[in-house]
C-alpha cells in the first residue's frame, strides 16, 4: 500500500543541513510532512552514514517509501564523489564520442550511477540535462549538456533515462522547457530569452518534447517572453500551453530550487505561485530551517492530480536488473578511451 494515501503529505521536497538530522529538523519534518527529500554533497560523506541519514529522513516522516532525490549528473554536478564513489564523466565528454559509442556510454554510465544510488536508498536522480546551450551563453549549463543538436540531446538523454530505470532509479528531465538559452546564472539572476516560439520549438523545446513520456521533470527558472513574462516555474500559460499542452508531458513536474535568486518575492510567495501555476511539487534545497518553515507554511497537501502522477511514476519503477559492475565500468573506461 502506498504511503501517498496519507492526505497530510505536503507538495514539497526539502533538503537538510548536514550528515545527521538535528532534533529540530526531525520535529519539523514530522510536523510538515514533506513528500520527500533531496541530498547534496554536504549530506554524503561516506556510504554507511548516507544510508543512516536516508533512513532517518524517512523515519522522521513515518514513510519508508518517501522519495529520496539527488543530482548525480556527472562531471562538475555530482553529489557523490571519490574516494567512496566513482565520479561519472560529464554529458559533454560522453557526447564527444559520437554515434553508437556515445549512446552506449550514456546508458552504461547511467546504469553505474543507478547502482550507486540504489545501494544507498536513493530513488530519483535529477538527470539528464536536456538543455541546449547557445554559443556565448553562460556556463551554468555548459558541459552538463550533450551539445547543441536537439536530436542528439534527445537520443543521449533517452539512453541516460533507460540506464537509470534499468537500475530501479527514476530519472528527471531538466530544466523544462529548456535552460540553455541563458546569458546569466539563474542561481543569481533571472534569465530571459526573446527567441520566437518557432525557434524554441525547433531547438530548446525539442528534446523535452521527444522525452515527454518520462516520469519526472524539473522546471527552469527562466522567462520565455514569446509565451509569458513570468519565469517557467511560475507561469501558468507556459506550463499549461507548452509543457502540458504542446509537449504532452503528464509526469510529475517539480520546481528547481526555490531559494535561487532568479525568483523574486518571499519564499512562501514563490512556493504558492509555483503550485498555482501548475507545478505538482516545489523544492527547497539549502536545509535552512527558517526558510523551510516559511515554505511549509505556504504549501498545502498534494493535489489529487499530483498524487496520481506520483503514483503512476512509481508504478513504472522496475526492479533493478543484475549487473557485473566491474565489467560495465571497464567497458565505460574503454569507450571513453
Amino acid at each position: 500500500m502506498s504511503s501517498l494515501e496519507n492526505l497530510s503529505i505536503k507538495a514539497v521536497i526539502f533538503g537538510c543541513a548536514g550528515t545527521k538530522l538535528s532534533e529540530a529538523e526531525r520535529r519539523f519534518f514530522a510536523e510538515s510532512q514533506p513528500l520527500g527529500f533531496i541530498l547534496f554533497q554536504r549530506n554524503c560523506r561516506e556510504p554507511a552514514g548516507t544510508r543512516r541519514l536516508i533512513a532517518d529522513l524517512r523515519d522522521s516522516v513515518g514513510r519508508a517509501d518517501a522519495p529520496i532525490l539527488i543530482d548525480q549528473e556527472g562531471g562538475r554536478v555530482a553529489r557523490l564523489k571519490p574516494p567512496h564513489w566513482r565520479l561519472p564523466p560529464s554529458a559533454a565528454r560522453i557526447a564527444a564520442l559520437g554515434g553508437v559509442a556515445a549512446r552506449d556510454a550514456a546508458r552504461i554510465n547511467a546504469r553505474l550511477i543507478a547502482y550507486d544510488l540504489h545501494d544507498l536508498g536513493v530513488t530519483i536522480n535529477c538527470a539528464p540535462v536536456l538543455d541546449i546551450p547557445i554559443p556565448g551563453g553562460h556556463d551554468v549549463i555548459g558541459d552538463r549538456a550533450f551539445g547543441v543538436d536537439p536530436r542528439t540531446t534527445a537520443d543521449l538523454g533517452a539512453a541516460v533515462c533507460d540506464g537509470l530505470m534499468a537500475g530501479g532509479i527514476l530519472p528527471v528531465i531538466k530544466h523544462m522547457p529548456g535552460h540553455g538559452r541563458t546569458c546569466v546564472d539563474s542561481h543569481h539572476r533571472l534569465p530571459v530569452t526573446d527567441a520566437s516560439l518557432e525557434t524554441l520549438r525547433a531547438t530548446d523545446f525539442a528534446p523535452f518534447a521527444a522525452l515527454s513520456e518520462r516520469p519526472w521533470a524539473m522546471t527552469a527558472h527562466m522567462v520565455f517572453s514569446a509565451v509569458d513574462a513570468a519565469p517557467a516555474t511560475l507561469s501558468a500559460p507556459l506550463i499549461e500551453r507548452v509543457i502540458r499542452g504542446d509537449m504532452g508531458f503528464d509526469g510529475v513536474l517539480f520546481t528547481d530550487d526555490l531559494s535561487m535568486e532568479a525568483l523574486g518575492g518571499a519564499l512562501g510567495e514563490r512556493a504558492a505561485a509555483a503550485l498555482d501555476a501548475g507545478c505538482d511539487v516545489v523544492e527547497h534545497c539549502n536545509g535552512g530551517l527558517g526558510e523551510m518553515r516559511a515554505v511549509a507554511a505556504a504549501v498545502g497537501p498534494l493535489s489529487e492530480a499530483a498524487r496520481a502522477r506520483i503514483e503512476a511514476a512509481e508504478a513504472r519503477r522496475p526492479a533493478p536488473q543484475a549487473i557485473d559492475r566491474a565489467a560495465l565500468a571497464a567497458r565505460l573506461d574503454e569507450l571513453l578511451g
